[in-house]
C-alpha cells in the first residue's frame, strides 16, 4: 500500500508539467485500490478554458476511465487546495477522500465557506465536499508551496 505522501509526490509531477508549459503549477492525481487511474495538471492557458483546473481534468479523466459519474471509492491528491468550483464538482462526484498540500487563501475553497457557528445547532456546516468524503490537508505541504512560489517569483 503506497502512503499519502507518496501519491502527493505524482501529484507534485503533474504540477511540475503545468509550470513547464508556464501554467499555475496545480497538479492531481486520482486513485482507486491502490492504483493511479486518472492524472491532471492546469491546462487554463493551453485549453483557453478557465475550468481546465487539475481536479476537473483529473475528474473527467477517472469518469471516462470508469464508466461511472461516481467515485465514491477513490481518493483525489491535489497539491493546493481546491477552488470553490473544484470543490463543487468533487461533491457531486461523491468521492471518497480529498487530499491536498497547500492552503490557498487567496483562492482556495476556505475564502468562501463562511464557519457556521455550531453545526449541531443548524445541522449543516462549512462542508463543500459530499458529506461522506473524509479531508486530509498539509501533505507534502512545504513542496507544494515552494512550488507556487516559485511559479509567481518568476513571474514579477
Amino acid at each position: 500500500m503506497m502512503t499519502d505522501e507518496y501519491y502527493m509526490l505524482q501529484a507534485l509531477k503533474e504540477a511540475k508539467k503545468a509550470f513547464d508549459i508556464g501554467e499555475v503549477p496545480i497538479g492531481a492525481l486520482i486513485t482507486m485500490d491502490g492504483k493511479i487511474i486518472a492524472r491532471g495538471h492546469n491546462q487554463v492557458e493551453h485549453l483557453n478554458d478557465s475550468s481546465a483546473h487539475a481536479e476537473m481534468i483529473a475528474l473527467t479523466s477517472a469518469f471516462n476511465f470508469l464508466g461511472s459519474k461516481y467515485l465514491p471509492d477513490a481518493t483525489i491528491y491535489i497539491t493546493v487546495e481546491p477552488c470553490l468550483m473544484c470543490a463543487g464538482a468533487l461533491y457531486w462526484s461523491k468521492i471518497g477522500r480529498v487530499v491536498y498540500g497547500a492552503d490557498d487563501k487567496k483562492n482556495g475553497y476556505q475564502k468562501y465557506v463562511i464557519p457556521l457557528p455550531s453545526i449541531e445547532e443548524v445541522g449543516v456546516g462549512p462542508w463543500p465536499f459530499h458529506p461522506k468524503t473524509i479531508l486530509s490537508k498539509g501533505v507534502l505541504k512545504e513542496e507544494c508551496s515552494l512550488l507556487m512560489k516559485a511559479f509567481f517569483k518568476a513571474r514579477r
